[in-house]
């Protein structure tokens, strides 16, 4: 059987291609080449972190004795990761680029790469696992190391991808990557962890959005509950529900931002017990069975990759919606970020918040 490894330059998918040589495998390794020092605002004259990720990947290929592949992806990535993250700001609207990344980079484009190259498998270094059930159906799973669980961003994976991914690391600990790398000698084996978004290396939005839009942010108004204008903020990029720092702006208790308007370039801030909400409306759901649940599903439901899944029930509505119904309300529930049921462990699927 044979395998395409997706080989970012971090430890974890450098571990992933070893595990799957010593499950017998034929392994490919490959890169995505996903954007350029211009893309990053990083100066021409600087190697640009990428291109050390991609030394750092086909090093440990090499030294696995694989073959090893760089696949320019910049421009797919620019329209379809970049300029979507942009607009997304632009509208006032908070979006989760490495999820767009995982659907159409990693699992989209990599197994187009896969069916030309003859490979079984796409294999990533995700912290997740995949099953089958009793009657044939692929499962998403929660990764064993719950500090690491990555399932969050992998809910739009269908059954047919997860018949054809392997997820190496899905059944062991974050510990046990390192020390497996270590013991192999790998380049990488202390690397730190990547935290920020690959193409904002400084957590920089408003700079990489003003990048590429060559436009300055225009100045709007803060408004409170009652809609009475109280200050003047930065331009709406520069904000995302729930947040506190950085407003500038004098009151008696704490403020927060409770919504973005970007037709009236407005934001509306309010107290802490503005940012709560009971019920959540996504779209463009996935549920990963393949089918459409009938009537309620009782079910747990997180709204954000750091936090803990809260019950809830989901009711599946036209056109790809689903209503979410949670038992406590949750605080700063923000658009564009994705919404995921679990049952247990099991993903059951997720969108995108849009309410």
């Amino acid at each position: 059987m044979k395998a395409l490894i997706a080989m970012s330059g971090g430890v974890d998918s450098s571990v992933a291609a070893y595990l799957m040589q010593q499950d017998g495998f034929e392994c490919i390794g490959c890169t995505m080449h996903l954007y350029d020092n211009e893309d990053a605002g990083v100066s021409r004259s600087r190697t640009c972190c990428s291109l050390d990720d991609v030394n750092d990947a086909r090093d440990v290929a090499y030294s696995l004795g694989m073959d090893f592949f760089v696949f320019n992806f910049s421009r797919d990535f620019r329209h379809q990761i970049i300029d979507k993250f942009i607009s997304c700001y632009q509208e006032g609207i908070t979006p989760n680029p490495c999820i767009d990344c995982n659907k159409y980079m990693k699992f989209d484009k990599l197994f187009q790469r896969a069916e030309i190259l003859g490979c079984d498998y796409v294999v990533t270094g995700h912290y997740a696992r995949i099953e089958k059930d009793e009657d044939g159906k692929m499962l998403l799973k929660k990764g064993l190391d719950e500090t690491k669980d990555q399932s969050y961003v992998l809910y739009m994976l269908t059954q047919f991808q997860l018949a054809h991914i392997k997820f190496p690391l899905g059944n062991k600990w974050k510990t046990e990557i390192r020390d497996i790398a270590a013991r192999q000698g790998f380049c990488n084996a202390e690397k730190p962890d990547s935290q920020d978004i690959c193409f904002v290396p400084d957590g920089d939005y408003a700079r990489i959005i003003e990048l590429h839009t060559g436009k300055k942010c225009e100045p709007g108004c803060f408004l409170d509950m009652q809609g009475k204008c109280i200050g003047m903020h930065h331009g709406i990029i520069n904000y995302t529900i729930g947040q506190r720092r950085g407003l500038g702006i004098s009151a008696q208790e704490p403020l927060y931002v409770v919504s973005i308007n970007s037709k009236d370039n407005t934001v509306t801030v309010g107290h802490d017990n503005d940012l709560y909400s009971s019920v959540v409306r996504v779209k463009e759901f996935n549920w990963i069975s393949g089918v459409i649940p009938e009537g309620r599903v009782q079910c747990k439901a997180k709204i954000r990759y750091r936090s803990k899944e809260q019950p809830a029930v989901a009711l599946p509505q036209e056109n790809g919606m689903v209503k979410i119904v949670f038992e406590k309300s949750q605080r700063a529930v923000t658009p564009g970020q994705a919404a995921v049921l679990y049952d247990g462990d099991i993903v059951l699927g997720g969108g995108t918040i849009v309410q």
